[in-house]
């Protein structure tokens, strides 16, 4: 089996797929690999999606690359007030 990189969404819509397949009576082992993924995956996701929604993943989404952007512009930042201050110590 390759390696298959899943969506957030898609990680979403399994985990809610699973825990639907458990609510109908089906084991969880069974219902986990009823979707295809492994146990280790299943647990390694629900520790990590658990409990969130679409609207919070975009949510999570979101806020990841504007952290991304804002870390990017204080390292420029700080890289320019570096030059600075090396020019004006006269060390260039």
């Amino acid at each position: 089996m390759g390696n298959k990189r899943h969506k957030p969404e898609e990680i979403v819509t399994k985990l809610r797929q699973v825990e639907v397949l458990v609510g109908q009576g089906t084991a969880r082992i069974d219902a986990i690999r009823e979707v295809r993924i492994t146990e280790q995956t299943y647990y390694r996701w629900r520790k990590q999606y658990g409990g969130m929604g679409t609207d919070q993943l975009k949510e999570l989404k979101r806020l990841q690359k504007e952290n991304e952007r804002l870390r990017k512009a204080v390292s420029d930042l700080t890289l320019d007030k570096l030059i600075l201050a090396e020019a004006a110590r006269g060390n260039f």
